[in-house]
């Protein structure tokens, strides 16, 4: 089991600039990828980056020059730096870590949290 307690987000202008982190405890011995999501009102939940064992970051094509995935292992925490932000970008945004066994693939959301972005 992971836990995951995410803060940062919050209401901001447009152009403006907010920090999201995400701390994982637990059986963080088996995380293979932590990265964040996000979902509009009326949305489907997207991905938003999300970095992996091993390999570059991964962005979604809207965020791609904006917004920034980083990892200190040392907290076992994940971070997203979202720069430029537009009002497109309000969502509430979720933690995500996955796990990786020998058997199974399990994944880990935290509680949410609201970025707005007003215009």
């Amino acid at each position: 089991q992971v836990q995951l307690v995410e803060s940062g987000g919050g209401l901001v202008q447009a152009g403006g600039s907010l920090r999201l982190s995400c701390a994982a405890s637990g059986s963080i011995f088996r995380i293979s990828a932590m990265g964040w999501y996000r979902q509009a009102p009326g949305k489907q939940r997207e991905l938003v980056a999300q970095i992996t064992n091993g390999r570059s970051p991964n962005y979604a094509d809207f965020v791609k020059g904006r917004f920034t995935i980083s990892r200190d292992n040392a907290k076992n925490t994940v971070y997203l730096q979202m720069n430029s932000l537009k009002p497109e970008d309000t969502a509430i945004y979720y933690c995500n870590v996955r796990t990786s066994g020998p058997y199974r693939t399990d994944d880990y959301w935290g509680q949410g949290t609201q970025v707005t972005v007003s215009s």
